[in-house]
């Protein structure tokens, strides 16, 4: 995923720095909405199992910390370590959704810019 919204955020900047006419812009923009919905649900879902991973890592701390036992502390260093790579991923995922706003933001700069130039 983090490989195909790299790739994805290079190809719409260039293929939106290019763009000279309204209805090629309008057709980058029906694309980009569809993609930041795409990615705004992507995004959503990552949350949800992370919060779920904290959960369960609450959980088996918990647990630790009544029983003291070895293979329950192999587990929680083990739910920990995924957990931080869901976190790190969650955090690109955040972050590339709100680049995509600004995208869109320029996309619609670029409309009003045509607009006013074809009057």
């Amino acid at each position: 995923m983090t490989e195909y919204l790299t790739n994805y955020m290079k190809y719409v900047q260039e293929r939106l720095e290019k763009c000279t006419g309204a209805e090629e812009l309008g057709e980058i923009m029906a694309e980009h909405k569809d993609k930041i919905a795409f990615m705004q649900h992507e995004r959503i879902v990552h949350f949800l199992v992370t919060m779920m991973f904290a959960l369960i890592l609450a959980i088996f701390i918990a647990v630790l910390v009544f029983t003291s036992n070895i293979p329950v502390l192999i587990l929680v260093t083990m739910i920990l370590v995924l957990l931080m790579f869901y976190i790190k991923h969650y955090y690109f995922l955040e972050n590339t959704v709100q680049k995509m706003y600004r995208v869109y933001d320029d996309i619609l700069e670029k409309q009003k810019k045509l607009k006013e130039t074809s009057e």
